[in-house]
């Protein structure tokens, strides 16, 4: 950037706008930061408890502010232009938020892969699994109003919720009275690959976490077993399928 430049009043139009933007993702980052920190220093149900209160503040608070800026109105804490645009396009939006998430969860694995190899990407991958899953099985209940014992009809429900559900095709098939088994029948990584004439990604490790985890923050009654996931053999219609069992 040119030595003339002192402040921020110096940027020119286009670099203004991406000083914006490099703001917004800062206030993410710092965003994300407390909650690890609280998590870290207190454990994962205070961190929850203290999100529960700040985001619902710190998204009102950011979103009224951009709304009088951008000359948008709010509604019931909505975004008004949400609100007006029809079902299909809204549907048209949330699928490109979540394949947004998987692109996103693709570049920080590949970020660590190049740099440092495949073990520290898949370390670092399910790692991180072991944090996200409990916390979007804990914002699905929010949202859906489970309670803290939603049995097995809870967990069918919230992974209908999950981000994967809007970009992967999955089944449920009942095990008994007391079982189901869900089945991955199209990944949207897998098909990827598969079309380029690659072998299935090795997720077992992964998923493992991700499920397990997953449905233990739904109920802590529900267990998991992992019936197929590559690296291990599967049939053609499912990648991966898993049974979720009350004990």
């Amino acid at each position: 950037m040119a030595d003339t430049i002192r402040t921020t009043e110096d940027l020119d139009h286009t670099q203004t706008a991406r000083l914006v933007m490099d703001v917004m993702h800062r206030t993410i980052i710092h965003y994300a930061l407390w909650f690890t920190e609280i998590r870290h220093q207190m454990g994962m149900d205070k961190a929850l408890d203290a999100l529960s209160v700040a985001s619902k503040k710190s998204i009102g608070i950011q979103l009224n502010r951009l709304s009088k800026i951008l000359g948008f109105d709010m509604h019931d804490g909505v975004p008004k232009p949400l609100l007006d645009m029809e079902k299909k396009d809204l549907l048209a939006l949330l699928d490109g938020a979540a394949i947004n998430w998987l692109a996103n969860d693709g570049v920080w694995f590949q970020s660590v892969e190049f740099t440092s190899g495949m073990n520290d990407a898949k370390r670092c991958n399910d790692s991180c699994w072991a944090h996200f899953s409990p916390f979007e099985a804990w914002s699905i209940k929010q949202f859906l109003g489970l309670g803290d014992h939603p049995g097995l009809e809870g967990l069918k429900k919230a992974l209908g919720f999950r981000v994967y559900a809007r970009i992967n095709v999955q089944s449920f098939t009942d095990d008994g009275p007391d079982a189901f088994i869900f089945r991955m029948n199209e990944c949207r990584v897998q098909v990827a690959r598969k079309g380029k004439n690659l072998p299935d990604y090795p997720c077992k490790s992964a998923g493992l976490v991700e499920y397990t985890y997953f449905a233990s923050a739904i109920d802590d009654r529900i267990q998991t077993e992992c019936i197929g996931c590559p690296p291990d053999e599967h049939p053609e219609e499912w990648y991966c399928a898993w049974r979720f069992s009350l004990k």
